[in-house]
């Protein structure tokens, strides 16, 4: 049986089949999907590259159908509807809505199985709840800090969803917004009371490309700000335990220095 054809309108789906080892599947993404390291993405269907249908919220459902994919993949409740016009364009649609640490890392097999890679899909997660675990085992028993996490600025936005389940994966307390709930416009008052150790700026589309000052020069903001690229906590592909692995070292630089030094002995 040939390689199915693979439609991706979701940046983190497009990023994990790219990790499973089947970005030569995608025939079709989105003007937000980043396949820059992949030059063989599209190959196994004789093409350069995949065909860019338009943004994750407004593809171009006809040239996706032109595409003539075996599946279509979509991610998170804001592409919902869009997963039910593809459907109703006679698409077949495997949409996923991962709310949680858990959720993302149970969706890696579930895509394998999507894109026809179940075992890669396995390993996938199997490969992340390792990682998570070596994670845990570094900060377990150290004094947990208080963070702030930032998905949007205008107005602020305490990030939520699974960055809750990444800072306390990450060794931190996260008071703000409980794990597996939408990100949501915060009470500076709240971020006062709460009294943060770290703030973790990430702002949704911008990557890195943030002034740490326009967060810390706030009146109601009295600890360090990191800007981390965005794409490490907001989309649920692996880039997420890379993100988690990144506060883990911003909480506890000490921890990793021990471990780092155990590895090279």
């Amino acid at each position: 049986m040939s390689a199915p054809r693979v439609v991706s309108l979701a940046p983190s789906a497009t990023a994990t089949v790219a990790a499973l080892g089947g970005a030569d599947r995608l025939v079709g993404v989105t003007a937000h999907c980043d396949l820059a390291d992949e030059p063989n993405a599209g190959s196994a269907h004789g093409e350069e590259s995949p065909t860019v249908v338009g943004g994750w919220l407004n593809p171009d459902l006809d040239q996706v159908a032109e595409l003539d994919p075996h599946v279509v993949l979509t991610s998170d409740a804001l592409q919902s509807d869009l997963a039910d016009a593809c459907r109703e364009h006679g698409l077949d649609v495997a949409h996923r809505e991962p709310a949680t640490l858990d959720d993302a890392v149970d969706g890696f097999a579930a895509r394998g199985r999507d894109v026809g890679r179940p075992e890669a899909g396995e390993r996938l997660a199997a490969d992340a709840r390792g990682r998570l675990d070596r994670v845990a085992d570094a900060v377990a028993d150290r004094p947990r800090p208080t963070v702030y996490c930032e998905e949007w600025s205008d107005p602020p936005m305490a990030a939520g969803n699974w960055v809750p389940d990444a800072v306390c994966a990450a060794g931190g307390r996260y008071p703000f917004v409980d794990a597996g709930e939408r990100s949501r416009e915060v009470d500076p008052a709240a971020v006062e009371r709460a009294d943060p150790d770290r703030v973790v700026v990430h702002v949704c589309g911008h990557g890195d490309r943030v002034d740490p000052a326009t967060v810390g020069e706030r009146d109601w903001v009295d600890a360090p700000v990191h800007v981390i690229d965005d794409s490490l906590l907001n989309q649920p592909s692996p880039a997420l335990l890379e993100g988690v692995e990144r506060l883990a070292r911003l909480f506890h630089p000490d921890a990793f220095s021990v471990a780092d030094a155990d590895d090279r002995t």
